[in-house]
């Protein structure tokens, strides 16, 4: 599966986007992958419902990956909870194909991942459901990834329910991408050519 090299311009919710500042601001600050415990974004109450958290285990290849969420709005799109389970054994066969990829990238590039997919709802109205993955850790490897989970229809209203389950068919990718550009953080009260620090 290939990845687009990305900005993080490449993600267009609002929200999403004061979620990955927030990432960047620590990844920066820390020079390191933040941990997760430091993790605090403004309004975070208000898109619990969106985010998904797992612990990832890379003492295994490939990484496993435990949900640890539950009673959120993918909950309902996938028609049960997953809390506690393997993603892997979670989504099924139709579905790992085309997720667990792009959970296994973010895990190996250590950088936040965003993709677009398709799915028809229950009543074939497409949803465009759009993924933000930030990667966290207590040490050297990834140990967290959280995952916000968006789903818009230019329809407007569509059903959630059982939304990922597609009438038997996957999500269509339409844009996978790594944010691997343009990561940085400008700090107040400093001249434009001391203020920006990069990263790879």
């Amino acid at each position: 599966m290939d990845f687009e090299s990305a900005t993080p311009s490449v993600v267009k919710s609002i929200k999403q986007r004061d979620l990955l500042n927030t990432w960047i601001r620590l990844h920066v600050r820390e020079q390191r992958l933040p941990r997760l415990a430091d993790y605090a974004p403004e309004r975070l109450e208000d898109e619990k419902l969106d985010l998904v958290y797992y612990t990832v285990d890379t003492s295994l290849a490939p990484p496993r990956l435990t949900i640890l969420s539950e009673n959120t709005r993918m909950a309902a799109a996938y028609g049960r909870s997953g809390k506690g389970q393997l993603l892997e054994d979670f989504l099924g066969p139709l579905l790992v194909p085309v997720v667990m990829p792009v959970y296994q990238e973010c895990v190996r590039r250590a950088l936040p991942v965003f993709t677009i997919a398709h799915i028809d709802d229950a009543y074939g109205r497409i949803v465009a459901f759009e993924r933000l993955l930030l990667p966290f850790s207590n040490g050297k490897a990834v140990t967290d990834i959280v995952a916000s989970l968006k789903t818009i229809s230019e329809d407007g209203n569509f059903e959630l329910r059982n939304l990922m389950h597609g009438g038997g068919n996957p999500p269509t990718p339409k844009l996978r991408t790594v944010i691997d550009r343009e990561l940085v953080h400008r700090m107040p009260g400093r001249a434009i050519a001391d203020d920006v620090i990069e990263f790879e």
